[in-house]
């Protein structure tokens, strides 16, 4: 499975967002600051990770459903039992 062009781009995004509240949580703990205030900047990091991730998730379920895998001859689409480990692993 590949993520679909559309998906990429939000899904590349979110990533590079979530780069940045990872610098920041690290540089936080570097100058000693709140332990809540880290926290909370981590569950963030979190949770941008999750989302991309469920895009992902989300992109592939839409090439399954349109029984066309990535439009390569040698790919097949995913399974049912595969995209819901895939959505498990998130969870």
């Amino acid at each position: 499975m590949k993520v679909d062009e559309d998906a990429q781009g939000a899904v590349l995004n979110r990533l590079r967002r979530a780069q940045g509240q990872l610098a920041g949580v690290i540089a936080m703990i570097e100058a000693g600051r709140d332990c809540k205030d880290v926290v909370t900047q981590l569950a963030a990091v979190s949770r941008a990770l999750d989302r991309a991730g469920f895009k992902i998730v989300a992109s592939g379920m839409r090439q399954c459903l349109a029984a066309d895998g990535d439009g390569s001859a040698d790919a097949a689409p995913m399974t049912e039992a595969e995209l819901e480990k895939l959505f498990l692993t998130l969870a």
